[in-house]
């Protein structure tokens, strides 16, 4: 949604009051009639933006912004803090360049291709061997349109067997922007999105834990884990992290081994304390306690600050 230009526009137009149909179109720079209506409609259908008919004659409409629009603005403060520090120079949510940036990342999030490419750097052809659901031609369009954004670099090869391709510092610090999304439509439009699923928990502990910081005593194996529902049965998804002089040195999706201390919650329980919104209460801590509660404040102070507080 905060991709297309317009819906930003409506959107920042509706802030600090309500407008008639005319004012808003004027706002936002008097695009084609059909495009506003599809543009409107959807919002509303998203129950982002409310629509009322005025009195008289001839009955006008005004729209505003309802609580979920309000929030849906503080997920686009988040993204365009995230677009200010891309590598190229900042960039404005709902310019020309923020669309193709926000379309190359969910587009990558979708097709597996971050999950991927988290885990290790990979060539083309070994990713597709990974997700050989997308065709080969879309695949390498879908790779060629995250590096040029600078969401993927090309790393060093030692082999003739193509160019293995990995996140840029970049790409992992979209992690709260996804977040921030996540939790908007898990509070309010939670029927029409699919379930978080084990891939996208992963994906984003495997994107983060590179960015925390921690001071050099900290040492041992800790798993992160959020719970979800495979085939109506609780399961856990997450990662197992061992920590050696305050550096991370190695990050493994397989959460069945031995580990000195644990953290794990839901995911909206995750959500709440990595925003602050949340006690202690939302995460539980077990086996070396201050172990288990250093990395998940360092989680913290990585991804901080997101704007939306998921309830």
């Amino acid at each position: 949604m905060l991709s297309a230009p317009l819906n930003v526009d409506i959107l920042k137009a509706l802030k600090e009051e309500e407008r008639g149909l005319t004012e808003l179109n004027q706002a936002v720079g008097l695009p084609p009639a059909s495009t506003m209506r599809s543009y409107l409609r959807a919002l509303v259908e998203m129950e982002a933006l409310t629509r009322r008919r005025e009195g008289g004659f001839p009955g006008g409409v005004s729209y505003a912004l309802t609580p979920a629009g309000e929030d849906l603005l503080k997920v686009g403060e988040v993204l365009q803090r995230w677009l200010g520090e891309a590598p190229d120079g900042p960039i404005s949510l709902g310019s020309t360049a923020s669309k193709s940036a926000i379309k190359a990342l969910v587009d990558g999030w979708s097709a597996l291709i971050v999950r991927a490419l988290a885990a290790r750097p990979l060539a083309l052809t070994e990713l597709h061997r990974l997700v050989p659901q997308i065709s080969y031609p879309t695949l390498e369009r879908k790779l060629t349109a995250m590096r040029l954004v600078r969401l993927l670099q090309a790393e060093p090869n030692g082999s003739s067997r193509g160019t293995p391709y990995g996140v840029t510092p970049w790409l992992r610090k979209a992690v709260p922007t996804l977040a921030a999304a996540v939790a908007w439509e898990r509070r309010y439009i939670p029927e029409r999105m699919p379930h978080l699923g084990r891939l996208d928990i992963e994906a984003g502990f495997l994107l983060a834990v590179p960015l925390i910081e921690l001071p050099p005593d900290a040492d041992g194996v800790c798993r992160l884990s959020i719970e979800v529902r495979k085939d109506g049965e609780l399961a856990y998804a997450g990662v197992r992290v061992g920590l050696d002089g305050g550096k991370a040195i190695s990050c493994v999706t397989r959460l069945d081994g031995d580990a000195d201390a644990w953290a794990t919650g839901t995911a909206l329980g995750w959500f709440r304390w990595v925003n602050g919104g949340g006690d202690d209460r939302q995460v539980e801590f077990g086996g070396r306690t201050p172990l288990a509660r250093m990395l998940a404040e360092g989680l913290r102070e990585a991804l901080m600050p997101l704007a939306l507080e998921a309830r």
